[in-house]
């Protein structure tokens, strides 16, 4: 199978046709030539129209339902709806049932990852049935060919667990990724704890909730010198903790959510459940501090925060209706939309695409003859509305439906498998 792609601008730093305009011509998945002017007539035709050509993307932390709640999501959903926004790869946290803890359990991922269109690097748990108690066979594990520990959405309360296991994963440099949460503090809380949360009538979660804890993750990671990435900060304090961390040597990483670059806590005052979201939308100076760090560095990627959800979940008062959105779809235009003025879309694609794979220690796709195809065809300046009918996840709990977005992915080249997105 022949495709040619033509008149796309290379976006990649590691390319010697970076910011060129050109043609590529791919054989049975791999790129056999780049340059102006290329013909085959036997090739299929991509026009690109100068859209920009990147590494394909990478999401850290999406969340599928398989094994155990397929109804929300399966592994072949989950890849349509990456595909859809960008994403060539993602690395879904464990929390399944029963969850990724076994070698068992990361060879269900891998035997699904040959049938799939996108790459899965699998993040396995922490802890047993990511029950925050007892270390999981962590080398195992590795040797099974997870790229990172989690408990996923279930944050580690217990200080000498998380210890534990800095500890257990520095004979083979792995990364240990928590979401910052002490549960004590944020309690029942429903969103940020400020003006809208009194106005609103429901309890807050403080921002000191997710401070406290990522200050003695990082003491812990300092202690045993290992890696560690903080999974989805959302307030100023904690951006100053690992722009400090990072300052004094620490290998330690953040991520942020698209939606937390986007939303800011006014946004929940109609009670939309769709933006109920962990960690909660924060303040607007909240927002600007994360988009700073951003810039400068302090925060390495962007997620989508993908968390599909039955609509039973989402459709009761909102004190009742379960936290999480899907993302996938919609990461990439929502971040740009967002970020447009303020931010070049090389550095927003950096911290899509390159960026969650140097936390994880893998390799950035090339763009260059003689290699597999994975990389992703965007318009940044097309304008299109998000609906129904954009959405390829099996669950419909997004806050964007009916939005306005500026930003597109075209289509992704994974190898053999090629996705042309029809508007």
């Amino acid at each position: 199978m022949k495709w040619l792609i033509k008149n796309a601008r290379i976006l990649s730093a590691t390319s010697p046709w970076d910011d060129q305009v050109l043609d590529l011509l791919l054989v049975d998945g791999v790129i056999e030539n780049v340059g102006a002017g290329l013909q085959d007539a036997d090739a299929q035709v991509f026009n690109a129209g100068a859209s920009l050509l990147s590494p394909g993307w990478l999401d850290i932390g999406c969340v599928h339902g398989d094994p155990g709640f397929e109804h929300r999501e399966d592994l072949f959903s989950l890849a349509a709806a990456a595909r859809a926004g960008g994403y060539t790869a993602i690395a879904p946290f464990p929390n399944t049932n029963p969850p990724s803890d076994s070698q068992a359990q990361l060879q269900y991922l891998k035997h699904h990852k040959a049938h799939t269109q996108v790459d899965i690097h699998p993040i396995a748990a922490l802890t047993e049935g990511v029950g925050g108690q007892a270390i999981a066979e962590m080398m195992d594990l590795y040797h099974a060919g997870a790229v990172a520990f989690s408990d996923g959405l279930k944050s580690i309360q217990h200080a000498g667990v998380m210890m534990r296991a800095l500890e257990y994963v520095k004979p083979f440099r792995g990364l240990v990724i928590n979401r910052p949460d002490e549960l004590f503090l944020s309690a029942e809380g429903q969103l940020h704890e400020g003006l809208e949360s009194t106005l609103m009538g429901v309890p807050g979660i403080p921002p000191l909730a997710e401070e406290l804890m990522l200050y003695r993750d990082l003491r812990l990671a300092d202690y045993a010198q290992s890696r560690l990435m903080a999974y989805n900060i959302s307030t100023a304090g904690a951006a100053d903790l690992i722009r400090t961390a990072k300052g004094s040597g620490l290998e330690v990483f953040a991520s942020v959510a698209a939606l937390n670059l986007a939303f800011d806590s006014t946004q929940l005052l109609n009670f939309d459940s769709n933006l109920k979201v962990l960690p909660p939308l924060r303040s607007a100076g909240d927002q600007e501090a994360l988009i700073e760090a951003l810039r400068d560095g302090t925060i390495d990627c962007i997620t989508s925060g993908h968390l599909p959800l039955e609509a039973d979940l989402k459709l009761k008062e909102f004190p009742y209706t379960a936290f999480g959105a899907i993302g996938l779809e919609t990461a990439f235009a929502l971040a740009h939309t967002r970020l447009e003025k303020v931010m070049d879309v090389r550095l927003l694609v950096d911290k899509l695409a390159n960026g969650p794979r140097r936390v994880l220690g893998l390799p950035i796709p090339e763009i260059k003859a003689g290699v597999p195809a994975n990389f992703t065809i965007f318009d940044p300046q097309k304008e299109w509305v998000f609906s129904d009918r954009h959405i390829r996840s099996k669950s419909r709990n997004s806050p964007l439906l009916n939005r306005h977005l500026k930003g597109k992915v075209l289509a992704t080249f994974f190898r053999q498998e090629v996705q042309i997105n029809i508007d």
